[in-house]
């Protein structure tokens, strides 16, 4: 009888791991989550507008944390990163450190999107110190008043 037991509750996890919920405890579970779970430009929006009306997405990653989208968005001028879940309800303002390193992953995320591109910088009426060819360019804006 003992045996049979312990036989039924093997099969019983075995199945438990194939159909059940059970995957989530599997290593890499989050690399399915973000099989089945997708966001495209168009749905951020919808489900931000309410929040920042006008708002405009300029990226959208897998968070650093499982469960969550990462976004760029630029709404009123102004560039940030928010945090979505997969169930597309709940928003999350804020940073996101990893502990062991103690690496600020957001501060990251938030610089590149706020990254310039120096050549959409018109130099017209522009003062020119050195190679303009050179590999590394250094441009210093002042106001004059």
């Amino acid at each position: 009888m003992r045996k049979y037991l312990i036989y039924l509750f093997i099969f019983s996890f075995a199945l438990l791991i194939k159909y059940g919920d059970a995957h989530a405890f599997a290593k890499g579970a989050e690399q399915e989550c973000i099989k089945c779970h997708t966001l495209n430009a168009e749905e951020a929006k919808d489900i931000l507008q309410t929040l920042a009306p006008g708002v405009k997405i300029l990226g959208i990653n897998p968070a650093p944390v499982n469960g969550l989208w990462e976004l760029g968005i630029e709404s009123g001028g102004q560039k940030n990163i928010v945090y979505l879940d997969f169930s597309k309800k709940k928003i999350i303002l804020g940073n996101v450190l990893e502990i062991k390193t103690k690496a600020n992953l957001t501060k990251e995320s938030f610089a590149k999107i706020n990254r310039v591109d120096i050549s959409q910088v018109p130099l017209t009426n522009s003062l020119v110190m050195g190679d303009k060819d050179a590999k590394y360019k250094i441009v210093v804006f002042d106001d004059p008043e």
